[in-house]
């Protein structure tokens, strides 16, 4: 044990001198001021930067430098980068394809996407200094189209927590608030982009990774189902987890960019680059507005939907400030002609126990096998990971003193499936899932919904350490994982102290909801993001993406419309 704390501190400290020193050894036009020139990159949507460079007009170099000033901007912030690929992106800029239809685009990666020559650790300080020997399928897909890697983005130690920390990297904060978390585990990469230190980046989601990170620093996500965007020849803290697929997915500053992105990975045929790919080309009829982000004055009539709203998960109610921004959207749309209901789905609670015992079937084993004697894991996954390892009687024991003693049905049902199955327990597990699908299925048809409209979280971003109590509090977003919908999310509003403060005759349903609102105070996250999420069926990105733009035009028009953070 000593040996590995030794090796596990040495690593922390080489692999943290490193980038350092990456930094450090970058050219000084990177350590200079943001100058007019670069505002003017920055300020442009990846549709104008590919058609500047397309055209010649435009340097994939000079749109690098603005943006690797930026990103270290942020990074010096938020401490949002893990693998500063800048000197070797210079290479790539001056390299990349000219034509294609991300023409000198850089964009920036989850630590878990491997990089030939760069490490791809996630904070696992064993896998330090072991660089990847090959690009995976989705990097190989972006230099073909000519986009420009240039920085990779933190992570927690397993991928398993809603906060972006790790001895090998350290913490992520919040852009907007440095008390708070950025989110997890996609949190890195949120953080830079709700910084401005990119417009495009990749993250994963197995209960939520992107879109909870989106929702608490600010920016735009669709979560895709499996076969829809490149995934495989990446590193994974669970590989083999299939019960609740992880999916690769994008996200963005901004929606428009969301939508560029979107359509010009799909347009590369990415069922060439990876095996796991559908055949399925990008299906352009549903998009609203060309590439604009809005445009106000366009008529909504040929674009009636009908949403189902999902106010609470029977788990934990959304706060004062999540269901506010619910209710503005539900307002918004209302005003503009589209149909509204209160939806009445099979039990999301019942979803979450199915998803959460298929992520634990193997009682958390596999994620923490790598960890070395001394390395930190967020506190909430190590309590999740003990209560899955206790002995079955102790846990019994537990478990009746929860429900029948503390009167508490909804975490005892929790605590009952958290425990390690055998192939013969874990088959039953899939026919549940399988057949809640079919439930959740025939019910949007019966109903004839097109969108599902929820929280993307009960709360807005919480503070550091927050997953110790809210390592529980994902129902919202790995319902959808469970049922492989497509799930985006975009920012609405944000937490006001004034507005938002919880009521006083406050009481708690659950010790889950309990313990979650223990991190919830308006005034301390006064001013934090808030979005909502908009869901589809499975495959359904594209019209998943008219739904936020419906969302996005309806606030626009209405003078509410999402700014982002000027950094």
């Amino acid at each position: 044990m000593l040996f590995s704390y030794l090796a596990h501190r040495r690593a922390c400290a080489a692999k943290q001198a490193e980038r350092k020193n990456r930094i450090n050894e970058l050219p000084a036009r990177y350590k200079e001021p943001i100058r007019p020139k670069d505002a003017i990159i920055l300020g442009q949507s990846i549709v104008s930067l590919v058609k500047g460079v397309q055209s010649g007009e435009m340097e994939p170099s000079d749109i690098l430098a603005a943006y690797g000033k930026q990103a270290l901007r942020a990074h010096a912030r938020t401490n949002c980068l893990t693998e500063i690929m800048i000197l070797s992106a210079e290479t790539w800029a001056k390299e990349c394809n000219r034509k294609g239809p991300l023409a000198g685009v850089p964009v920036s990666l989850k630590d878990t996407v491997a990089i030939s020559g760069w490490d791809s650790s996630i904070g696992y300080s064993i896998w330090a200094g072991k660089p990847m020997p090959k690009d995976c399928a989705l990097v190989r897909l972006l230099r073909d189209a000519g986009a420009v890697p240039y920085v990779k983005t933190n992570i927690p130690i397993t991928l398993m927590s809603g906060e972006a920390w790790n001895d090998l990297f350290g913490r992520t904060t919040n852009p907007h608030k440095s008390t708070h978390t950025s989110g997890g585990s996609t949190g890195g990469e949120a953080a830079l982009l709700a910084f401005g230190g990119s417009r495009i980046g990749v993250g994963t989601d197995v209960a939520g990774s992107v879109r909870l990170p989106a929702h608490w620093s600010g920016v735009y996500t669709i979560k895709a189902s499996v076969g829809r965007f490149p995934r495989t020849g990446n590193t994974t803290g669970i590989p083999g987890q299939e019960g609740v697929p992880p999916v690769y997915s994008p996200m963005a500053r901004t929606l428009g960019d969301l939508w560029t992105f979107w359509r010009a990975v799909v347009s590369m045929k990415p069922w060439e680059y990876d095996y796991s790919c559908l055949l399925m080309p990008w299906d352009d009829s549903h998009h609203l507005f060309s590439d604009q982000d809005v445009a106000p004055g366009s008529s909504l009539a040929p674009y009636k939907r009908r949403w189902g709203v999902l106010w609470d998960d029977g788990v934990i109610a959304p706060s004062p400030a999540c269901k506010r921004a619910l209710q503005i959207v539900v307002d918004v749309l209302r005003k503009y002609g589209q149909e509204v209901v209160d939806l009445s789905p099979p039990s999301p609670y019942e979803g979450f126990k199915i998803a959460s015992q298929l992520l634990i079937a193997d009682g958390g084993r596999t994620a923490i096998k790598h960890i070395r004697s001394g390395e930190s894991n967020d506190t909430g996954v190590v309590r999740a990971l003990q209560m899955a390892s206790l002995p079955r009687w102790i846990k019994r024991m537990y478990i009746w003193y929860v429900r029948y003693i503390k009167r508490d049905d909804i975490y005892a049902g929790i605590l009952d499936g958290f425990h390690e199955r055998s192939v013969y327990d874990y088959w039953p597990l899939i026919a549940q899932r399988e057949d809640y699908r079919r439930r959740w299925f025939e019910m949007l048809q019966e109903e004839k919904i097109d969108y599902v409209l929820t929280v993307p979280h009960s709360l807005p971003a919480v503070p550091h350490n927050g997953m110790r109590d809210g390592v529980k509090s994902f129902g919202y977003t790995l319902l959808f994982n469970l049922l492989d919908y497509s799930a985006g999310v975009l920012p609405v509003t944000h937490v006001s102290a004034l507005q938002d403060e919880l009521p006083p005759n406050f009481k708690p349903r659950n010790s889950i909801e309990e313990s979650v609102y223990k991190m919830y105070n308006a005034k301390a996250m006064d001013g934090l993001p808030v979005g909502v999420q908009v869901v589809g069926k499975r495959l359904e990105e594209e019209k998943v993406l008219c739904g936020m733009e419906i969302v996005e035009y309806c606030l626009c028009t209405e003078g509410i419309g999402y700014k982002p953070l000027e950094a």
